[in-house]
């Protein structure tokens, strides 16, 4: 009689074990499936969106550039064909807000360095100062990984436009004339479309790691 038992137990133990497994897959088939917004300039505080995107409500995506990293290779779109990247932009004589930003970005270096699916992109809004010897500088002092982090300078004029009318990361209109300065602490995340999938502040370490619950979400979603 107490064998019977015994393997009733062992029965019942196993039957428990079954059904736990069961309740599991179920809850998880029926909870929603976490994604992240396609964020188009309608989305976006009216201040930091250029008169003529103010109602574009789909199909905004970052446009085409040709800039120039610290080591003097031209930088364009096809250099990230295909991959989720973080954008921001920053200025090496800046003593404010930049240096907390570049050691963020620094860090988030660190969490993706192994993952070939995401890369940084760092564009100096003084790129009359920012030459590449400077940039090279710069990214040696910050431990920057070239094959993860491209620092870019070029054009002004293209800069601006892409914070501006691309990112949609600044408030100012400027024209990227001798006077113009950008100062935004806005990190920018860009799928693998060119399309922005969120903004984060780049001077807190709270929304650093709010980024990268982001981005998890953002790579298990199935390619749009």
């Amino acid at each position: 009689m107490r064998a019977f038992f015994a393997k009733f137990k062992i029965f019942g133990i196993v039957m428990l074990g079954i059904s736990a497994v069961i309740i599991v897959l179920f809850y998880n088939a029926l909870q929603p499936k976490k994604t992240l917004p396609v964020y188009q300039p309608a989305d976006f505080n009216p201040e930091l969106v250029a008169p003529e995107l103010t109602h574009v409500k789909k199909y905004h995506t970052i446009s085409d550039f040709k800039l120039v990293n610290q080591n003097g290779d031209t930088i364009t779109e096809q250099d990230y064909k295909d991959k989720i990247y973080i954008a921001d932009f920053f200025f090496t004589t800046c003593l404010t807000i930049c240096p907390i930003m570049t050691g963020n970005m620094e860090y988030l270096q660190e969490q993706i360095l192994d993952d070939p699916q995401v890369l940084l992109l760092s564009h100096s809004v003084t790129p009359e100062i920012d030459s590449v010897p400077r940039l090279k500088e710069y990214a040696l002092e910050k431990g920057v990984v070239d094959s993860k982090w491209n620092l870019v300078t070029g054009d002004k004029k293209q800069i601006y436009e892409l914070a501006r009318k691309s990112y949609l990361a600044v408030k100012t209109d400027g024209d990227g004339g001798p006077f113009d300065m950008i100062h935004t602490e806005n990190f920018i995340l860009v799928d693998q479309n060119k399309r922005i999938r969120g903004t984060y502040d780049g001077t807190k370490k709270e929304e650093m790691e709010r980024l990268l619950e982001d981005l998890k979400i953002l790579k298990n979603s199935k390619p749009e």
